[in-house]
């Protein structure tokens, strides 16, 4: 079984070549901070913590499991001396406010960082993610009361946090939710009801767990217009520092098909003691904030998914004899060529590598805009970067976690009946990618999101921007061997949309039947942008006489296979787009018959 190793070459590629973050952390207030020495350092330090703490853990999770007994969860062995490491590292604290105990770097490192959790310990990975929208959540709704009560405990690493959203009844539709909140005359409101799908909802990691929950008033209108936002604590700090038993409790987990060495609970709530957090009726709102950094966290799963399969398939197949090269042997000493030279081979590695690392560019931009939305000096920057992420986010998370299994499954197939069995670890690389599709929104939810509420909804004046950005990096590297190829798909991208427009006036369904090929086609497009730039960074380097040669050639290679060999894939796109709802919602319904 080979070992994970963080791909930290291609990150600062990606992050300083591709992405200008040395630049770019400049610019942030306080972003002299984040000078590229220790950004380095972090990011060596952390993989080295990754590898050899997180990554060692991640096989025998998913064999045994967390243990629940009697409402307590416990998780795999090994898990709580790694948390603790984690904590003494001073991780959970990289991006957060200075002033209740964080180090005050920029978001953007914190998410980097998170494909490589991912990719070592998917697991561990999400007991950490709640604990960060947590901190983000509090930062930007939280009275100076509930910072100071909550905040430097959860970015210490001492508590930890979970969001409690859905219900048994009601799924992605929180307008359907049941929770009540009464209010009480001491200000706090008496908690009641069901959530199920909680992450992290019941561990033994810290001494306690902060969750944030939705929940209705009496008097709150039916739907997401009447639905607020409260802490819940599972102890309920006291006064002179005790914390008290809070009606929380578990009352189950979930026996899944990966990622079992993370907690799923089912979650109750007995009249628990919570205080609101926002404004009344605004809790899903206020949630969106913990929801849209929790997508954008999935959309790194995804990478680091394709990234974790690529490095084992790629081992393997060097390894691997088998059959004789069409071109003549490649190893005559040997019985046999190892697999690497077959063309299918290459076929599936090479889609792994340009889909793994287009979309870490992807997202490492995408991330760009979290820091510029947080700390550009000036308000209208602050305003485009927010309307670039909500443009983009659904994209990168719907377009990164459904190539992270594809890639995922690439890898299995590279393994041939090898990757079927479990002592190699890629079965459990596509078991454990497979729900980055479907949690924090499926893949049909965001694409929904993007053509219905970042597209159509606004007149696709965000659309209209990004793709004029495109546009004029066409024009200014025209002599790039992809300009010529990736303009043409910014316009197109465009008439898409205002295609799919009209077409919903005269059926609504044809937004629904068009949405998810139209997000896996801008996310097509998205990664071609960044292969563009890619391949014109390496150019650069190779014309200025780097000693990494070797690197940056593959970087041309592989932004040659992306557009000659994925890039194709958007034509299939549009023929589906372009046929509409008709034949998709023609067969009644008591004609699905077997």
């Amino acid at each position: 079984m080979s070992e994970y190793k963080a791909p930290l070459r291609d990150i600062a590629f990606s992050m300083n070549e591709v992405c200008g973050y040395s630049e770019h952390y400049r610019d942030l207030i306080g972003g002299e901070v984040a000078e590229p020495d220790l950004i380095n350092t972090i990011c060596s330090e952390y993989s080295r913590f990754c590898g050899e703490v997180l990554h060692p853990l991640s096989r025998n999770a998913d064999e045994e499991g967390c243990k629940f007994t009697d409402g307590a969860v416990t998780t795999p062995t090994g898990f709580k001396d790694a948390y603790a490491h984690y904590v003494e590292g001073g991780w959970p604290s990289l991006s957060c406010d200075p002033e209740h105990g964080g180090q005050g770097l920029p978001s953007s490192l914190g998410l980097l960082l998170g494909e490589i959790t991912c990719a070592a310990n998917m697991s561990f990975a999400l007991y950490t993610g709640g604990l960060s929208g947590a901190i983000e959540t509090l930062a930007a709704f939280g009275s100076p009361e509930q910072r100071e009560a909550y905040e430097a405990k959860l970015i210490k690493g001492a508590w930890n946090a979970t969001m409690c959203l859905t219900e048994p009844h009601c799924g992605t539709d929180l307008g359907m939710l049941k929770t009540k909140s009464l209010p009480q005359a001491d200000g706090s409101f008496a908690i009641t009801g069901t959530k199920i799908f909680i992450t992290g909802g019941e561990h033994d990691l810290t001494e306690n767990i902060i969750h944030l929950v939705l929940a209705r008033l009496p008097d709150a209108p039916s739907g997401s217009k009447g639905i607020s936002l409260f802490i819940v604590p599972k102890l309920d700090p006291q006064p002179d520092g005790e914390l008290r038993a809070n009606g929380v409790s578990c009352g189950s987990i979930e026996h899944k098909m990966g990622i079992k060495g993370s907690a799923t609970c089912v979650m109750h709530f007995d009249g628990s003691r919570g205080i609101m957090l926002g404004q009344p009726n605004r809790g899903l709102a206020t949630m969106f904030k913990f929801i849209n950094a929790s997508r954008v966290r999935a959309a790194f799963q995804g990478v680091a998914h394709a990234d974790l399969g690529f490095q084992k398939s790629l081992a393997y197949a060097r390894e691997r004899l088998q059959m004789r090269a069409a071109s003549g042997p490649a190893n005559p000493e040997g019985p046999a060529d190892p697999i690497i030279v077959h063309p299918d081979v290459r076929r599936m590695l090479m889609t792994q590598k340009v889909l793994s690392e287009g979309s870490r560019a992807m997202l490492h931009c995408l991330a760009k805009q979290l820091d510029i939305s947080e700390l550009a000096s000036s308000a209208q920057a602050r305003e485009a970067a927010e309307r670039r992420l909500d443009l983009l986010t659904p994209i990168a998370k719907g377009f990164a976690t459904e190539i992270g299994f594809e890639c995922a499954n690439h890898a299995l197939q590279c393994f041939g009946g090898h990757g079927y069995i479990r002592e190699w670890g890629v079965e459990q690389n596509v078991r454990d990618a497979r729900i980055a599709t479907l949690y924090e929104g499926t893949t049909g939810i965001q694409a929904l999101d993007l053509i219905g509420r970042k597209v159509l909804a606004d007149g696709g004046s965000a659309l209209e921007e990004y793709c004029k950005e495109i546009e004029a990096f066409c024009v200014d590297e025209q002599d790039s061997p992809h300009a010529g190829e990736l303009a043409p798909l910014a316009r197109e991208w465009k008439s898409l949309a205002q295609s799919i427009g009209a077409t919903a006036l005269e059926d609504p369904d044809e937004v629904g039947a068009a949405s998810v090929q139209f997000l896996m086609y801008s996310g097509y497009v998205c990664l071609a942008y960044q292969w563009a730039q890619a391949a014109i960074a390496a150019s650069a380097a190779l014309k200025a006489g780097t000693n990494e040669a070797d690197f940056y050639s593959a970087k041309l290679v592989s932004a040659r296979f992306y557009f000659q060999h994925i890039l194709p894939r958007t034509r299939s796109c549009v023929v589906a787009i372009d046929a509409g709802a008709e034949s998709m919602m023609a067969l009644p319904e008591d004609h699905f018959v077997f």
